[in-house]
């Protein structure tokens, strides 16, 4: 029987939500072995003047406790 673990996180991109996403598995995945699923539960965006400047996402990530 497996144990999972979820944790929070929140992450941001100048490019896009995909890409904040990316930043925040690639950056837990550092110290955090046997990811299994990421589920974005919330996104926002910084607005700068008529422009998007900043992509914001709050992720949770699932992993396998050994």
């Amino acid at each position: 029987m497996a144990v999972l673990k979820v944790i929070e996180l929140m992450s941001n991109s100048s490019e896009s939500w995909e890409d904040a996403t990316q930043k925040a598995v690639s950056q837990a995945s550092k110290t955090i072995k046997n990811i299994k699923s990421v589920y974005v539960q919330d996104q926002s965006a910084m607005v700068s003047g008529d422009r998007v400047t900043e992509y914001r996402v709050n992720v949770k990530i699932t992993f396998e406790v050994e």
